[in-house]
Formats: C-alpha cells, structure tokens, sequence
C-alpha cells in the first residue's frame, strides 16, 4: 500500500510542478513575488551523509537555503512557527531566524529546518535555542523540538528512513550562521554505536540574487528528494534491511520516545552515574529538576495520501 501511496505522491507532484513551472513567465508579469524582501539571506553549500553499519554508505550534493528574518520577512514560508511562537518555546526575547528550502512549483522536501532563537542580555545578542523541525521521507511527517546549539544529545522522535529504526539518540550542533554556516547531527545508538552522520555546510551567497528568488530555488526540493529516493534505493541494493514504520507495530513510539530524552535530559542535569543510581535503586527526581528538564516534542501528522 506505501508503494502505491508514493507513486500517487510522486505523480501528483511532477504534473503540479509541471504546470506550475510552465506559468511561472506568468507570474513574473502578473504576480507580485513570493520571496522578494531584503530579510532574507541566501545559502549555498553541501549536505554530506556517511552510514557505517552495517554497510559502509556515503553520499553528499549541492543545496541551496534561505535563512528569514522571521521578524522583518514579508513573506515568510508556510507551514512554519511565526517568530512569536519560536520565542514562546524557547523562551527567549530576542529575533528568531528559519534555516529553510522554501517550497518551490508546489513541492516542499525539508528533511531539517533550524530555527535560531536569540536572547537580548546587556544590549548583547546571543544565540540561545535553536528549534529543529525534522521531516521524514517519504511519509511527510514531522517532529519540533529544542536543543542547545552548542552540543545536545536528543532521544530520537521520528521514524525519518525506512532504514533506521527508533532506538538512537541525536547528537546536534548549530554554528550560529554569518558568512558561513553549519549544522551536524549524528546517531548514537545502542547496539551500532556512533554509526551515521549527516552534515550541512553552506556559505552566503555574495553575488547579487535581486528581486525574486524562486529562480534560485527552482526545483531545489526536487532535487533533494530525487537524492533521497536514489540513495534509498542503493541502500536496498546493498541488503540494508528495510524497517517498517513504528505507527504499524508500536503506536507508542512517541511516548517512548519521550521517555528517553527525559532520561538523557536527567542525566545531563544530575550526571549519569547519580541519575543511573536513582533510577536503579526506584528514588524520584527532585520535580522541579524534571520539569525543567523535559524536553517539548511536537509532531505534525503526514500529509495527503499518507495519512
């Protein structure tokens, strides 16, 4: 049933791209821009994916990234936080900038987008969270959450490759972005270890990209969704055994989930070897600890067919 929902996705995505492709002469005569404001910063760069095991696997291509000044954008992409609720969550007071490949001829692929959330100390700005909203392919379903840019280890939330399944744990990093900019997370998991690693590397576009930008973004998710499938496809050339998405053998996937990073989060707090102790020996966290320790998931169903 999956395979007859991705040829319906796949179908219906190139004859919308398609035609929205043939009007776009149209709309530069008719239509007023989508992204065409001076809040916007273009990114160019590379994503790297490197698996270890149980087979060696690695891949990298050409991305290309806005990064909104969510305050400031007139236009800001769909389906994301407003800068108001990425402060709400945060809990910062500062501007908030989305990390993003805006939709491009009626197709989104977004494996990740960051938000950096920033904080105003003594007139000194400082990145304090940032927010990522990781997508899975080819499902469409997405999971938000916090992390600490400078190192944070997250309990994975979602089933993102038939060829992974949910018992790892995220390491991320976030440069705050200037000129350059860089993002990598690992998975740490329990019986492979430190066995695969995905990477963006990206520079800002110094050459001028006036008006508007959906020329620079043309058929820019496609792309990234095209790498994703062939890849996949090589995995399932290479034996990778395929893993079944959780929602068929374990609705509670979510829940566990939770359960895990509030553990990883304790043990941060308290130190692993205290917080194995209380866990062991069946003692509770002081309440006030935990709570500011549980980190907030928030998951957005699958789109139309695959819900």
């Amino acid at each position: 049933m999956e395979l007859l929902y991705l040829l319906i996705s796949i179908l219906s995505t190139t004859f919308t791209s398609l035609i929205l492709s043939l009007l776009l002469p149209f709309r530069y005569l008719l239509r007023r821009p989508l992204i065409s404001d001076d809040s916007v910063i273009l990114y160019q760069g590379t994503v790297w994916h490197e698996r270890r095991r149980p087979v060696h696997h690695s891949f990298s291509y050409q991305v290309r990234y806005a990064l909104f000044d969510l305050d400031a954008a007139s236009h800001p992409p769909p389906n994301h936080l407003s800068a108001d609720d990425a402060r709400r969550l945060a809990n910062t007071n500062g501007p908030v900038f989305l990390l993003t490949i805006p939709p491009s001829v009626g197709y989104e692929q977004n494996p990740l987008s960051l938000y950096y959330c920033y904080d105003f100390k003594a007139s000194k700005k400082t990145l304090r969270k940032c927010i990522a909203e990781v997508t899975n392919t080819p499902w469409g379903e997405r999971v938000s959450f916090l992390f600490d840019p400078s190192s944070d280890l997250v309990a994975k939330s979602l089933h993102v490759s038939p060829f992974m399944d949910m018992l790892g744990n995220w390491s991320m990093k976030a440069n705050e972005p200037g000129n350059n900019l860089h993002v990598v997370i690992s998975v740490q998991h329990p019986e492979l270890g430190n066995y695969f690693t995905a990477s963006l590397t990206a520079v800002r576009v110094t050459t001028s990209v006036s008006g508007d930008h959906t020329g620079f973004f043309w058929l820019m998710p496609h792309k990234v969704a095209l790498w994703i499938y062939w890849h996949a496809l090589k995995l399932w050339w290479k034996n990778v055994p395929l893993i079944p998405h959780p929602r068929y053998q374990n609705p509670g996937y979510k829940e566990e989930a939770l359960l895990r990073d509030e553990t990883i989060r304790c043990c941060q707090a308290f130190g692993i070897n205290q917080a194995s102790n209380i866990r062991e020996h069946g003692e509770t966290f002081d309440q006030v600890s935990v709570t500011e320790n549980i980190r907030c998931c928030s998951w957005t169903d699958a789109p139309w067919p695959w819900r």
